[in-house]
């Protein structure tokens, strides 16, 4: 085997990983927004009537304000963890 073929398949295994941690994080917070805001601000409204924040209940609260509070986390998240993901992988901007 050629030292070109030794490479391009590390390459691949390379990429794989890199990927691979790429989608994990990404099905992670689609799952944290899915809860947040169809979970908390929709399914489990009822439940969540009794806590009062801001002079309203907590369910309207995450279905009005919390669930676009958490997405917008979520992006910050994202872009910081994919920017430590690039370096760990030597696939950074310069």
């Amino acid at each position: 085997m050629s030292e070109d073929t030794t490479n391009i398949a590390q390459v691949s295994e390379q990429d794989k990983g890199y990927w691979a941690a790429n989608v994990r994080m990404i099905l992670i917070s689609l799952v944290i927004w899915a809860v947040v805001s169809f979970g908390f601000g929709i399914i489990l409204r009822p439940a969540l009537s009794g806590i009062a924040v801001g002079g309203t209940d907590l369910g309207f609260w995450f279905a009005q304000q919390g669930s676009i509070l958490v997405f917008l986390a979520l992006i910050f998240f994202y872009a910081w963890r994919m920017n430590k993901l690039d370096k760990q992988f030597g696939v950074e901007e310069e």
